[in-house]
C-alpha cells in the first residue's frame, strides 16, 4: 500500500515550525535584536529623508522657514552634537544595565539573569540612543556648504533634532525602569505572571481525546507488550536541557506513521549525548527520515526556559527565597513575599484537572505516551527547599505552614495527605529548636501568618 506524506514531510527538519520558533524566541529575547532592528530602520529613514529633501518638489516645504533655519554649518553643528551625545549615553545605559545585571545575578541568582536581558523596556532605551547616532551620523555627512555646491537636508536635520528630544524623554524613563525593575516586588510580580501563564498553558489543555479523564496511571491494556523490546530509542543528538517538546508535530507524525511515542525526556530535563529522548514503536516503522522528523519536534538547548517547564518557574521564585535566607543576605522579609507567590501558583494549580499523559488521536487509538507532574511534586519539593534554609526563622515557619495548610484544603486527597507530612515533619522540626513564645503559634493555628 503506497504510504501517504503529509506537506510537512517535504520541510526539512531545520526548518520544523519547532525550531523555527524556538530560533524566532531567541532573537526576541537577546538583548541586541531589538537595538539592531531599530538602527537598521534608522539608517534606512536616513536615505529616504535625505532623498526626499533632494526632490525638486521640496522646495514648497522651505517656506515654512520657522522650521528650516539651518545653514550647512549650523547643520553640521547641530547634527555633531547630537551624534557625539548620543554615543556617551549609549555607552552610559550599557554601563548601568550592565552593573544592573551584575547585581541582580549577585542577589537574586543568574538565572532571572534571562528576564533582565529580555526586558523590552531596556532594549528599547539603547535602541534609540544608537539610532540617534547612526542616523544623524549618516546625515551629516550630505550636508555640503562649499562655495558653488550647497545641499542642507532640512527635513532630515530636523528629524534628527525630534529624535534627540525623544531620546530624552527614552533617558528620563530609563533611569525610573532600571530603579524600579530590581526591586524584589517588581522581579516577583514579573516571576508570578510567568507562573500563571505556565499553569493555564500546560494544565487545562489537552492534546487530543482522552477517554479516561481523571486516570493518571497508564492502563497496561493500552501498552503493547513488547513496547521495550520493539521500540526505537530516539537519542539526543547533543547535551542539554530538553527547552520544548511540540506534542502537535509528534501526533501529526504518530497518526500519519500508526506509532506510539513515548516521552522520556520532558522539558527541563536534561540529556547527554545518546540519551533516549522519545520511544516509538515499532521500531520497524521509524525510518532514518521519521528520527529526524521526531528530533524536530524537539528543542535542546544550553539552559532551561519557563516556557513548558513550570517547574523551572517556581524553583526560581524558591532560589530569591533561598538567597534572601542566606546569612550574608538576611532578608526573611523577602521570603515571605516568596511564599505568598508560590502559594498563589500553588492555589491556581490546586483548581485545575491534571491532564492525562495519554494522548489519544481523534480516531481513539493511543498515540502519545508523557509525564505529566502533579501538584504534590511540584509543591512538596519547593515548600521543603524553603524549610531546609528558614527553619531557624520562626516567621518564614509560620507563613510556610500558613500558607501549605490553606493549599490543603483546596487539593484532591493524595495530594493534601502529601502535603499534611511534610507540614507535619516542618512543623516538629521548628519547635524542638524554637523558643517558648514561639511555640505558642504554632499550638494556635489562629497564630499562623
Amino acid at each position: 500500500m503506497a504510504q501517504s506524506y503529509s506537506p510537512e514531510a517535504r520541510i526539512p527538519p531545520f526548518l520544523s515550525a519547532t525550531l523555527l520558533y524556538a530560533l524566532w524566541d531567541r532573537l526576541r529575547t537577546s538583548f541586541w535584536f531589538l537595538p539592531s532592528v531599530m538602527a537598521a530602520a534608522a539608517i534606512a529613514l536616513s536615505f529616504v529623508l535625505v532623498r526626499a529633501d533632494a526632490w525638486p518638489g521640496a522646495e514648497a516645504v522651505r517656506e515654512f522657514g520657522w522650521l528650516y533655519r539651518f545653514g550647512p554649518e549650523g547643520a553640521r553643528a547641530i547634527l555633531s552634537a547630537i551624534a557625539s551625545s548620543m554615543i556617551t549615553v549609549a555607552g552610559l545605559t550599557f554601563s548601568i544595565t550592565m552593573l544592573t545585571l551584575q547585581l541582580a545575578s549577585s542577589q537574586f541568582g543568574p538565572r532571572l539573569l534571562r528576564d533582565f536581558m529580555r526586558d523590552r523596556g531596556n532594549q528599547l532605551v539603547l535602541g534609540t540612543f544608537i539610532s540617534t547616532f547612526a542616523y544623524c551620523l549618516l546625515v551629516l555627512r550630505t550636508v555640503r556648504g562649499t562655495e558653488g555646491s550647497s545641499f542642507v537636508p532640512h527635513l532630515a536635520v530636523l528629524f534628527g533634532v525630534l529624535l534627540a528630544l525623544a531620546s530624552i524623554a527614552v533617558l528620563i524613563y530609563f533611569i525610573h525602569h532600571i530603579a524600579t525593575s530590581i526591586r524584589v516586588e517588581t522581579l516577583l510580580a514579573q516571576l508570578a505572571t510567568e507562573t500563571r501563564a505556565a499553569i493555564d498553558r500546560l494544565y487545562p489543555e489537552r492534546l487530543g481525546h482522552d477517554p479516561m479523564p481523571g486516570e493518571r496511571r497508564t492502563p497496561a491494556h493500552l501498552i503493547p507488550a513488547d513496547f521495550e523490546n520493539a521500540a526505537r530509542r530516539v537519542q539526543a543528538e547533543r547535551s542539554g536541557y530538553v527547552q520544548r517538546v511540540d506534542a502537535e508535530a509528534l501526533m501529526r507524525l504518530a497518526t500519519e506513521h500508526d506509532l506510539l511515542v513515548r516521552v522520556e525526556a520532558r522539558p527541563g530535563r536534561f540529556v547527554t549525548e545518546r540519551d533516549a529522548v522519545l520511544m516509538a514503536h515499532p521500531s520497524d516503522r521509524v525510518v532514518e527520515r521519521v528520527v529526524d522528523r521526531l528530533h524536530a519536534a524537539l528543542v535542546i538547548g544550553q539552559d532551561r526556559t519557563p516556557e513548558q517547564d513550570l517547574e523551572f518557574s517556581i524553583r526560581r521564585i524558591v532560589e530569591i527565597a533561598q538567597r534572601a535566607l542566606s546569612p550574608g543576605i538576611n532578608d526573611p522579609t523577602t521570603a515571605l513575599y516568596c511564599i505568598d507567590r508560590l502559594g498563589e501558583a500553588f492555589r491556581r494549580m490546586a483548581g485545575r484537572d491534571l491532564p492525562s499523559p495519554l494522548r489519544f488521536d481523534d480516531t481513539g487509538h493511543l498515540r502519545i505516551i508523557t509525564e505529566v507532574l502533579s501538584l504534590d511534586e511540584l509543591a512538596c519539593p519547593a515548600f521543603a527547599a524553603l524549610a531546609r534554609y528558614g527553619i531557624a526563622d520562626q516567621d518564614v515557619v509560620a507563613r510556610l505552614l500558613s500558607t501549605m495548610d490553606l493549599l490543603q484544603g483546596a487539593t484532591a486527597p493524595e495530594v493534601r495527605r502529601a502535603i499534611s507530612q511534610l507540614s507535619e515533619a516542618i512543623r516538629r522540626e521548628s519547635e524542638e529548636g524554637s523558643r517558648e513564645f514561639d511555640r505558642v503559634r504554632f499550638r494556635e493555628p489562629g497564630g499562623l501568618a
